[in-house]
């Protein structure tokens, strides 16, 4: 006697989840020493000088972002949300980002002084600048995460990760 053929309907999670789920679980192993006491290869100022980094590097993208609001306030509405981010990122770093918004604090020398350069004249170039900045520096930290001990290694992880989606959604509607 034949057996049926399989319900077309499995149950249980998607391809495309178990490969996403695949994907994290590899990098957070392949991230972690097994000794999450704060240090690799006996070097705690190691560890210590990355976080430092990567603290200085969200400020340093948070200036960025406050540079482009204060040249396109009509930005605000979609910046903000990832502006709080990049402070919350910094924040997790042990950065002394303050959290109001840029549209509130964001002062003409202020904006001038945030990026090393210009503020492009439209706004969706200014958007396409804040993607690539987001994105090289979420593959910056891709690339450190290798020579961090694990509880660090993680967060920078994650933040990677954020940035990535960032830069997605800053380039959206330029598709």
């Amino acid at each position: 006697m034949p057996f049926p053929p399989p319900p077309r309907t499995l149950l249980g999670p998607r391809r495309r989840s178990l490969l996403v789920s695949a994907a994290g679980a590899a990098l957070l192993v392949g991230c972690s020493t097994g000794d999450d006491s704060g240090t690799t290869g006996g070097s705690e100022s190691a560890a210590e000088h990355a976080r430092a980094r990567a603290a200085a590097d969200s400020e340093t993208l948070l200036q960025h972002y406050d540079a482009v609001l204060a040249a396109h306030p009509t930005l605000a509405e979609r910046l903000d949300p990832l502006r709080a981010e990049v402070v919350r990122h910094a924040t997790a770093f042990g950065g002394s980002s303050s959290t109001p918004s840029a549209t509130a604090t964001a002062s003409p020398s202020a904006s001038a002084s945030a990026s090393a350069s210009a503020v492009p004249a439209t706004p969706s170039d200014a958007l396409a600048g804040l993607a690539a900045a987001e994105r090289a520096l979420a593959d910056r930290r891709a690339k450190a995460l290798l020579d961090l001990p694990g509880e660090l290694a993680r967060l920078l992880a994650s933040v990677a990760a954020a940035g990535a989606a960032h830069a997605y959604l800053l380039t959206e509607d330029a598709k």
